[in-house]
C-alpha cells in the first residue's frame, strides 16, 4: 500500500514541486494550505508523514505540530527559512523528527522522508526483553515506558529510542553522528543538532539538567553520555 504524506504549505508551486517528486515515488500525497486544513486532513486521512511549513498564516506549523502531538506520533519534516532557526527548534522540541530549509532541493526531501519513515518501520528492533535500571530510573524496553524516581514519563517514539540507545552504553560518549546512526538510521544526512534538541527534550521531562545533569552528560565538542548509576 502506498505510503501518505500531507504537504502543508502556503505557497502554491512549493506544494506542487513536492507532490510531484512525491508522486513520481509511488506516494499518495494531500495537499493543505493552511495549519486548520492540515489538522483536518491529518485527522480524516491518518497520513503517514507531514511535510509542514513553519511560517504560515492562521495558526503556524509549531502550533499545528503541538496540536498534533496531543492526538498522533505521525512523522513531521518542518520546512523553515534560515531565519527561523529558533522556531525550528521550538518545532523540534515538541515533537518534529527533521527539519529542512528553504531553498531546498526536493529530491533531498524525498530522501528524508524515505529515511524518517524507514527509521519509524524499523523501531521495534528494540530488545522487548530489556529493562535497564539506574538509580531513580527505569526503563521497560519491551513495554516502552519510563518511570523516573517513581513517576511515569511521557516520551515520544524518537526520544525514547535514543534514551534507551544511550543507557544502553552506560559511561561510554557516543558523538552525535553514532546516535543518528543508531536511532535515525545509517543514511540520515540531515543536521546534526536535531540530536540536541531531543537531548533537551528528554532532559526535561526527566527532570535532569544541563549544568548538573545526573542522567545525560554532554562531552562538548562530542557528544553525550549517560551517567546514570546501575542498579
Amino acid at each position: 500500500m502506498a505510503k501518505r504524506v500531507l504537504v502543508v504549505d502556503d505557497e502554491k508551486r512549493i506544494r506542487e514541486i513536492v507532490r510531484g517528486y512525491l508522486e513520481s515515488e509511488g506516494f499518495e500525497v494531500a495537499e493543505a494550505v493552511d495549519g486548520d486544513a492540515a489538522l483536518g486532513i491529518a485527522r480524516d486521512w491518518h497520513p503517514d508523514l507531514v511535510v509542514l511549513d513553519v511560517m504560515m498564516p492562521g495558526p503556524d506549523g509549531i502550533e499545528v505540530l503541538r496540536r498534533l502531538r496531543t492526538t498522533s506520533e505521525v512523522p513531521v519534516i518542518l520546512l523553515t527559512a534560515r531565519s527561523e532557526e529558533v522556531d525550528t527548534l521550538v518545532g523540534l522540541s515538541v515533537g518534529a523528527d527533521d527539519y529542512i530549509t528553504k531553498p531546498f532541493s526536493p529530491r533531498e526531501l524525498v530522501a528524508r522522508i524515505k529515511t524518517v519513515l524507514r527509521r519509524g518501520a524499523g523501531a521495534p528492533a528494540l530488545d522487548a526483553a530489556d529493562r535497564l535500571a539506574f538509580r531513580g530510573l527505569l526503563i521497560d524496553v519491551g513495554a516502552r515506558e519510563v518511570q523516573c524516581v517513581g513517576r511515569p514519563v511521557t516520551l515520544s517514539t524518537l526520544e525514547f529510542d535514543l534514551l534507551v540507545a544511550l543507557a544502553r552504553a552506560p559511561g561510554r560518549v557516543l558523538s552525535r553522528r553514532q546516535l543518528l546512526e543508531k536511532v535515525w538510521g545509517f543514511d540520515f544526512f540531515g543536521d546534526e543538532r536535531v540530536v540536541d534538541v531531543h537531548i533537551r527534550s528528554i532532559r526535561k521531562e526527566l527532570g535532569d539538567s544541563a549544568d548538573k545533569p545526573e542522567l545525560i552528560g554532554t562531552v562538548r565538542g562530542v557528544g553525550y553520555k549517560f551517567i546514570g548509576i546501575p542498579e
